[in-house]
């Protein structure tokens, strides 16, 4: 199939974020997806694949009413969701399926329908980790930065520069969780929770969904949505322990699956009008612009407090706030998809001029796997 014929053609986030004590997880998936249905005036006997993480696809099937002749369970953590576009576009291609549903919701903050955190720890994080101390995410995932720091000469106020700039892109979204102005100070001297890691360069723990609905882009001409349409992707897993980084200073996943995503769009970092990369740290858009080939090694820091991501830079960065500032239930990977295709759509809060080309690169678990998607409004 050519390039580019392979269209989003819905996309819709769950009717309320945040604090959502009236939807447990199955019904936030159920809430996204009708959304996302709705729109694209679709119902659930025209959906033939159906692909999810956290809550298994045969779940969300029974509660649409949706018989799947293609479905994708693949979970591997906040990034799955990329995963899950690429691998609904490979199926549609080969004639696997006609129309395919992606969902995502998690009850993160209010844990209604959920059995609560559950790490799911390796043995080789049993032995050789937990017993020092690295027990979640706040522990594990911030422990590659104080090398960083001391090899790079990155500084607590790089760090805070990362929330200080995605807060005033939060300030233009009204669904954003945080949008009061902040400053340095103010990150600086918020709770510590794993030094260098304050409370403000942690991602928020909230309650949303989100679904995405792909097709042809040939049937995607007689649909009412402005078609977003796959360029590319790639992905990766390669790690299963955080401290068996090769590098600490480097985020390997992100450099592997942004190269074959580039390769497979056949674009390069100047064709790039937006990007999202997930931040459930400060310190993840750091290591991402850094391996994706923005900047060089330790200048990424400077490049953010500089003001190059910030509104009216040149490089327009996690414009929805990201997950610091606007949502992150715990699985954030849905989000910056949906983000990016708003901003293709031209129907952003804080929307980007000329967007053509918006890039999504997310992670799972702690720099463990990787995923890329480049998009775009052109066919």
């Amino acid at each position: 199939m050519p390039k580019n014929k392979v269209a989003i053609v819905g996309a819709a986030e769950t009717s309320e974020i945040g604090v959502v004590e009236t939807m447990s997880q199955v019904q936030l998936h159920c809430n996204a997806a009708l959304r996302a249905m709705n729109e694209a005036g679709l119902t659930a006997k025209d959906i033939d694949g159906i692909a999810s993480a956290e809550e298994v696809p045969w779940t969300i099937a029974a509660a649409l009413g949706i018989t799947p002749t293609w479905v994708d369970g693949t979970d591997v953590g906040g990034c799955a969701y990329i995963h899950h576009l690429r691998h609904a576009v490979a199926a549609i291609e080969a004639g696997h399926a006609k129309t395919i549903l992606i969902t995502h919701g998690e009850s993160g903050r209010s844990k209604i329908g959920t059995t609560g955190m559950d790490m799911k720890y390796t043995d080789n994080h049993r032995q050789f980790e937990l017993p020092y101390g690295a027990t979640m995410p706040p522990t594990m995932f911030t422990l590659p930065v104080r090398r960083y720091m001391y090899e790079t000469g990155l500084t607590k106020e790089h760090l805070a520069w990362v929330h200080v700039r995605q807060r005033e892109w939060a300030a233009k979204n009204p669904r954003a969780m945080l949008r009061d102005p902040v400053t340095i100070e103010d990150v600086l001297n918020s709770t510590m929770i794993a030094d260098p890691i304050t409370k403000l360069m942690c991602c928020l723990v909230t309650d949303a969904g989100g679904a995405i609905i792909l097709t042809s882009a040939e049937r995607a001409k007689d649909m009412p949505q402005k078609p977003v349409y796959f360029m590319g992707g790639g992905e990766t897993a390669l790690l299963n322990n955080i401290s068996q980084m090769p590098d600490f200073t480097f985020a390997e996943v992100f450099s592997v699956s942004s190269k074959k995503a580039f390769q497979e769009a056949g674009i390069t970092l100047d064709d790039i009008d937006h990007l999202m990369i997930y931040d459930a740290f400060s310190h993840l858009p750091i290591y991402g612009l850094e391996a994706l080939g923005f900047v060089g090694r330790g200048e990424a820091g400077d490049f953010i407090a500089e003001g190059n991501t910030a509104p009216g830079g040149r490089l327009p960065l996690n414009t929805n706030g990201g997950g610091l500032c606007y949502t992150h239930p715990g699985r954030y990977g849905m989000f910056i998809l949906q983000e990016c295709i708003r901003q293709l759509r031209g129907t952003a809060p804080a929307q980007v001029d000329n967007v053509e080309i918006s890039v999504a690169q997310g992670v799972g678990g702690m720099f463990f796997a990787a995923a890329t998607a480049v998009l775009t409004n052109v066919a």
